[in-house]
């Protein structure tokens, strides 16, 4: 995840990214050619396990069902309900489930397509629309299917502002679901902050309630400031789902050259706040190496992965 963009990176991630943008069911350049699927009508015919993958709600409990390959699922069960909607946030019950063992799991249950309360959200007036459905010379990086795709960035840069942004991450059901290898991206604030961006749908941040293999700290999960703070609520929704960041973000302050002030970020993830009003005083990741500025970039961190992009807009402050 810690990479910079120099331009030769820029360069081989639109590449890569390419691969995926022609073919809505591709595989990765890893040694284990995994499927990767970016539409969801080609998923839900050829993968019987997307169908059945989800969350579902009843019975006084959420569930969300993971897949995880080959008719398998991570199954996490959430008293109250969902994160973000009732979940009393005790500990889920777990399990990992074959197809037959998951409908039994959702007797008397039914299922729920969330959609963030932010999504389709219209820029304020004196916003700058960095991304509305076509290329434009305020973001430079790869565009298909009026998308944006991950491996771009503002060609301006800003200060303080609130960040309204939609992504979808792909479906790669054979990737380990606690690992990078699945739809990592990131948004870069200045270059130097990093909301990170994966799919970690059915995880939650802590270690002990994890019952699969760990291959990446859960700081590096979907909505964690990239290793540096995990997010408040799980709210990552199952892949293909289109998302929502709503960032408010202060730049950090200077005077006569010095640094008087941290940044501060607050993150609204599918509409829930995730991070409120937290200090960072270095940026994260491969942005902590970077001195802090008082303005920069954004970057759609690009990382191999066909990640979309929609409905960019930033309003500064």
């Amino acid at each position: 995840m810690n990479l910079t963009l120099k331009a030769i990176t820029v360069f081989s991630t639109v590449i890569l990214t390419a691969v995926f943008l022609f073919c809505p069911v591709a595989f990765s350049a890893d040694k284990n050619a995994r499927p990767i699927w970016t539409d969801s009508t080609k998923a839900a015919a050829e993968d019987p396990d997307f169908l059945l993958q989800g969350e579902y709600v009843g019975g006084g409990s959420g569930l969300q069902v993971a897949a995880i390959g080959g008719g398998r699922f991570y199954v996490s069960r959430f008293a109250g309900g969902l994160p973000g909607v009732g979940w009393k946030r005790a500990a889920p019950a777990v399990e990992q489930l074959e197809s037959d063992g998951v409908k039994k799991e959702l007797s008397g249950m039914k299922k729920v397509m969330r959609e963030s309360p932010t999504l389709g959200a219209k820029p304020p007036a004196g916003s700058v629309i960095l991304f509305g459905g076509k290329a434009s010379d305020k973001v430079k990086g790869p565009v298909k299917d009026d998308l944006l795709w991950a491996g771009a960035q503002s060609t301006g840069e800003y200060g303080d502002f609130l960040l309204h942004l939609e992504f979808r991450l792909p479906y790669k059901p054979t990737s380990p679901l606690t690992s990078q290898d699945r739809g990592n991206s990131g948004i870069y604030l200045q270059n130097r902050y990093e909301v990170q961006i994966l799919d970690s749908f059915g995880l939650v941040y802590d270690r002990s309630q994890v019952k699969l293999p760990i291959k990446s700290d859960p700081k590096q999960w979907c909505g964690c400031f990239y290793k540096f703070k995990t997010a408040d609520t799980p709210m990552c929704l199952p892949p293909l789902s289109w998302q929502t960041y709503d960032i408010e973000f202060r730049a950090p302050k200077f005077k006569d050259g010095k640094k008087t002030g941290d940044a501060r970020i607050t993150v609204r993830h599918n509409g829930v706040i995730i991070h409120d009003d937290v200090a960072l005083p270095k940026g994260t990741g491969a942005g902590g190496g970077r001195k802090e500025v008082p303005l920069g970039p954004i970057i759609f961190q690009g990382h191999g992965n066909p990640v979309a992009y929609r409905n960019v807009w930033l309003l500064p402050r």
